[in-house]
Order: structure tokens, then sequence, then C-alpha cells
């Protein structure tokens, strides 16, 4: 490598305040760098190799695409890169000093280093400021910095590592996934929000994206399973019995019954009966280690265990990366190379509460992670750098040991579960005992917690020995539509069908919310959310197609892989779009009404807490004209036909129930507020329900 020890004055990019602070640590070889401060931004200077490192930081993206210029309109094609805060005066205005601080301090610098993270998002946030702050120059004389941690270790090898030059090919990536994202979602959004306002006057925002349309579509589609979805019934067989002077479930081995008759005959035939243990068997079952962790698995398990939406996981993942506990998160690998010192890590972790767990595997004479078959180019698998975190609390801890216990149970031995199975037979009748329990703990050791493990002990069986029923009951069931997505089950679609990023499913998950396109979890689609994805079916179904997105999505891969042209990639977008916004214009009208009928069933939906307990027609939030302050009243109130009403609280949302107070019989109303757990009460305040 090229050395920078004949240049005295280098500076060095960091994606964030966080960032920059640690590689100023490492990089000054004293490790106490000058921290200084200039219109609000922070930068530092340390020494090294002889060399000054002006070390600043940027707050993200502190660019992006906007419109060149011209009125609010669609179809837009015509687009350039301007500085955030002037796209986004509000969002952006902390970004203006950033950008002028570091304009400042890069004056008379010799040489220029990108420490951003090492993916298309970071390697695009310090071309970005290179081209538009120093100079089409800069470009030609700055390295890259690689790093998966943010350890004294790593970001040192980083340094003594580091590229000749930038990474092009992600940048290049970068920038046409950030345009062709801008020209999908402005000319999409615009389209959407201008037919409802010409059709009807009134302004309200929606979106719609190249991403956010088929997982709509997955959305619908699954809606109309559940709507449509007729129960049928049928019946099974719960049964005891008694075995050994234990008492011990049973089940029917006819599974279900589809007529009632034949239900109750079983029971009738068996209830009480004395049956005998006809086989009984017993097989060994050798459990493999979990993989290591990519992203997508951590929010999943996250979700699984904690309840954690994937926006949440991935945040506090960051938030533990940026104070280098763990490596970088936003990575597809299940994979760990050879050249991460996993007894390093360990040796680490034997610092902390993980100490025996360490220990015991610090013991073995060979260790390697249970490794899966997804693979990342820039990053590892996530996992623990061995640095022993200080001060973790709340999410943060509960996610930082969720991933120090799968970085040990992958390296952990096979656990080993022994299952039983004895077949009884009483009158003729067969029904299935079954046990099991585990012989070897193994992995499941260090991954306890979140095990999903129910052992059903059994007493010693044997051919032969007699088993009283002492319950058997036939029972009704239906069965049941196909389950709507939860966000961890949607995740797992979107990947599935390799739609959007890593790093940008969880935040297109969100935007669905903040639209109120789907409202609850598991995932329940609104009439709005409904309307959009019929009425773009109808006019512009390829909005909604996986296809179409797959295929954009495949290119754009191509481009960080060196095999297409950013800007053919990008004028292959606006290809796409030109017939599907001109069959848009020519229906605005139409496709306007419609949302707006869905938009106003919505708000009626959203307003109406049940039923009048004196007239039955709906009970719905009001506020009066003059105190501003809203209230329940029925729908009759403003008509003279009924004058029910009932005082709300004033603060935080109110929702429906779907529930009528045992007392009282009006509507029971749920109020959910910020910081606080959400609690139902009946709406009438005088109902002595609610002083219990």
């Amino acid at each position: 490598m090229k050395r920078l020890r004949d240049l005295s004055r280098i500076l060095v990019i960091c994606e964030k305040p966080r960032a920059a602070e640690r590689i100023a640590d490492a990089l000054d070889e004293g490790g106490k760098p000058l921290r200084r401060r200039l219109l609000g931004a922070p930068y530092y200077i340390a020494r090294r190799d002889g060399d000054e490192l002006i070390i600043v930081s940027a707050l993200g993206h502190l660019y992006t695409v906007a419109q060149r210029e011209g009125r609010w309109t669609y179809p837009i094609f015509d687009f350039t890169w301007v500085p955030v805060y002037e796209a986004d005066r509000r969002a952006g205005e902390r970004r203006r000093g950033f950008i002028e601080a570091i304009r400042r301090l890069s004056r008379d610098v010799e040489g220029y280093v990108s420490a951003c993270d090492y993916d298309i998002e970071g390697s695009l946030i310090a071309y970005n400021i290179l081209r538009h702050i120093c100079g089409l120059e800069s470009l030609k004389a700055a390295r890259r910095m690689r790093f998966s941690a943010l350890t004294r270790r790593d970001i040192l090898k980083a340094w003594r590592e580091m590229s000749e030059t930038l990474d092009f090919p992600l940048i290049e990536a970068g920038r046409a996934r950030h345009e062709v994202d801008w020209l999908f979602g402005i000319n999409l959004s615009r389209a959407l929000t201008l037919s409802v306002k010409r059709a009807t006057g009134f302004y309200r925002t929606l979106s719609i994206g190249r991403v956010q349309g088929p997982t709509l579509s997955f959305l619908r589609d699954r809606e109309i399973e559940v709507r449509t979805f007729v129960p049928r019934p049928y019946w099974i067989i719960e049964a005891e019995a008694e075995i050994a002077g234990r008492r011990l479930k049973v089940e029917y081995a006819g599974g279900r019954i589809g007529r009632e008759a034949d239900a109750l005959e079983i029971e009738r035939r068996c209830r009480g009966g004395v049956g005998v243990v006809k086989a009984v068997s017993r097989s060994m079952h050798r459990v493999q280690p979990p993989t290591l962790f990519n992203l997508g698995d951590l929010q999943r398990e996250a979700y699984r265990v904690f309840r954690y939406s994937p926006s949440k996981t991935l945040r506090l993942a960051e938030s533990l990366y940026l104070d280098a506990y763990i490596s970088y998160p936003r990575t597809s690998s299940q994979k760990l190379p050879s050249t991460i010192d996993v007894r390093e890590i360990l040796r680490g972790l034997r610092e902390t509460k993980y100490s025996p767990l360490a220990e015991d595997l610090l013991s073995k004479r060979a260790l390697r992670p249970r490794e899966g078959k997804m693979t990342d180019p820039a990053h590892p698998a996530i996992h623990p750098t061995g640095v022993a975190p200080k001060g973790l609390r709340g999410a943060e801890s509960k996610l930082y040991d969720l991933i120090c216990r799968r970085f040990m149970a992958s390296m952990g031995d096979e656990a080993v579960r022994e299952r039983i199975r004895a077949e009884i037979d009483v009158e003729g009748y067969r029904f299935h005992l079954k046990g099991g329990r585990i012989l070897e703990a193994g992995w499941m050791r260090f991954y306890k917690p979140y095990i999903r493990e129910r052992e059903v002990e059994l007493p010693p069986l044997r051919e032969g020995m007699p088993a009283k029923l002492v319950r058997v009951e036939a029972v009704k069931r239906f069965t049941k539509p196909p389950k709507r997505y939860n966000q961890s089950s949607l995740l797992k679609r979107m990947e599935e069908a390799e739609i959007g990023t890593k790093a940008t499913r969880a935040e297109i998950l969100e935007t669905l919310y903040r639209r109120g396109y789907v409202e609850g979890d598991p995932m329940r689609m609104t009439d709005l959310g409904f309307a959009i994805v019929e009425t773009l079916s109808r006019y512009c179904p390829e909005i909604l197609s996986v296809e179409m997105t797959r295929r954009l999505e495949r290119k754009l891969e191509a481009i960080q892989l060196g095999e297409a042209e950013a800007d053919e990639v990008v004028e292959e977008a606006v290809e796409a779009l030109k017939p599907i916004l001109k069959r848009f214009r020519e229906r605005e009208m139409t496709i306007g009404l419609e949302i707006d009928r869905a938009i106003r069933g919505d708000i009626i939906r959203a307003n109406t807490l049940g039923s009048c307990p004196r007239c039955g027609r709906d009970l719905r939030i009001f506020r009066g004209r003059e105190s501003g302050k809203r209230f329940a009243g029925c729908v009759g109130y403003f008509d003279g036909s009924c004058n029910v009403t009932y005082p709300l609280p004033q603060r935080g949302r109110i929702e429906a129930t779907g529930k009528r107070c045992e007392v009282c019989g009006a509507p029971i109303i749920r109020v959910l507020r910020r910081g606080r757990r959400p609690w139902e009460l009946c709406i009438d305040p005088k109902c002595p329900s609610n002083r219990r």
C-alpha cells in the first residue's frame, strides 16, 4: 500500500459522530485526540505516523436526490443531488452546519480517507461529501478504510490495509439505487396524492414505491384469503389416561373427525375404558447448533422472543455497533471468516457475566461456529466483538444478550434428544402417548433462555401395561384461515421474493404503518390500504409487480459487481415509469374518487367507538366547536334524534374494542398513551365498573 507519510494533513470522513469519536480514539497514537466543535459539528485532530488527521463526521446522508426545478406535479425525470437541507428544510437544517464545517476543515488538506460504514450507503455518503464539498479532484486522492467492527483492533487494521482508491462499484450502486427509488417514489406518490386532490379538492399525503407496492400486494392477497375463508367444522378427541399412577394427555391416532356422530361414538365407546400399551418406541435425535445471525435472522428472532419490531431491532443493533460491542449489523452473511479470532472474542466475553460459558468453549480443542448458506461480500455474520459492555440497560441489554448467546451456541456441541412414543389400544381405537427429554444439552446450555423446548417426562413404559382413560371428550373445532402476516413473517416474505434490501425492508414496514395502510400486529390492512392496492391493480398493475421490482433489484446488484452501468439502469427505470404514469394521468379522476371513498371510510371507522346504548346507532368521536375538546356522541346528536354523549380522555389515542360493559352495556374503549400501558374502561364515566 502506498503510505500516507508524505502527507501532512489528512481528512478522515466518518458516517456518524459516535463512529468518528471511536475512530479518532483508535487512530491517535496517544489515544487522546483533540476534541473540537465547529458550527455545531464535532471533529477531532489526531496524530499518526507524522501526519495530522482531521476526523470529521456526517449525520448519515448530507446530500439527497431532488427535483431540479418545476411545479409539484408528475411525471418528473429531471433531478439533481442537493444538500439535504435544501430538499427538506426542517429535517435537514442541522446538516447545514455539518456541511459548512467540513468545507472549512477540508481546506489545505492533502489526503482524504473514507471511514464510513463499508456498504453502499456509507460509500455513497463519503463520495457525496468529497464530490460536493471537497471537489472532484479529491476523488482521485481519496482512499478507503474497510472494517466490520469499531474496535481499536479493527480500526487500526483497516487503516493499515486501506485501499488505494474509493470503492466506486459500491458508490455507483448506491447512487443508482437512490435515483431509482426517488424516481419511483416521487412520481407514484405524487400521482396518488394529486389524484385525490384533483378529484375532491382535499390534500392527503399518500405514498407508494417500487418495494411498497409488491409488499402491499402480499398483504392484500393474504387479507382476501382471510376474509373469504369459510370455516368448516371438525371434531377432535381430547383424552387423558392414567398410566403407572400418573395422569397423562394422550392423542387420538385418527386425528380430525369429519362427522359429529363418529366423534360421539368414539367418546361413548372409550369413556372409562381400560386399554393396554401395545408398543413403545424410543429414538435419539441429534439437534444441530443454530447458525450465526445475519440481520434478517436477528430481526425475526428478536421479534419472536422480545416482540421487537424489525426497525427497533435494527436501531438497537446499530447502537451496539457504534459502541463497538457487536459487528456491523446490516449484513446478509451467516458466515464468519477464519481471519476473525473467535478465541480472542471469547476471552473478552470471559470478563463479563458469560465467563462460565466462555470458559467452557475455550477449553475445546477446536472451535468453529456453525454457518448458514447466506453470504455477504462486505461483512461477516453478526457477532460480539469481545469488548465488555458498560452500562447497557433495557432493550439494548436484551438484544446484546441474544447476540452473545447465539454466537456461543453456534460453537456448542450437538444436543441429543430422546423421543418416546407409545401406542395405546382402547376398544379397538388407537391413542398415542408422546414424551421426550434432553439427554445431552450441548449448545442448548448457551441459548437456554431463548429455546422453545417442552420436555414431557414419562414414567417407565412397557408393552402390556394398563392404561385407563379418565377423560374422553369429543370437542368441536373449526378450521382456521391462514394467519395474517406479522412484521417478522412479512419481512421473511420480502426476503424470499428478493425485494428491498436488508437495510430498507424494516423501513418499508414502518412506512406502511405511518401512511395508515396497515394497523396492528398481526398486520391488518385498512380500507385505505386495500383501496390503494385494488385501484392500482386495476389501472397500474406493474406498480404491484414482484417481477418488475425483482428485476430492478438484480440490475442494481449487478452494478455493485461491475456487471451493469448505473446510468443505464436509471434510464431503464425512467422508461418503465413512463407508460405507468401516462395511464395514471388518463384515469386520475376515477382513481382519486375510489381512494377518497376509502379514506372517508377509514376516518369514520377510526372514530366509531361502538353503538349507542339508547338507539343503537354509531357512537363517534367529535370535537366541541368552542372548547375544541373531544367527546363521544351518538350520530343522532346533531339532528336532535338522540342526545347520548360521553366525555373522553383528552390525551392519547382512543380505540374501539368491540366489547360491551358487563355492568351498564355501554361500549368499552381502549386508551393508548405514550409511556404508559394501554388500558380499557367503560365509555360512561359514571359506570360503577370504572371505580373498581
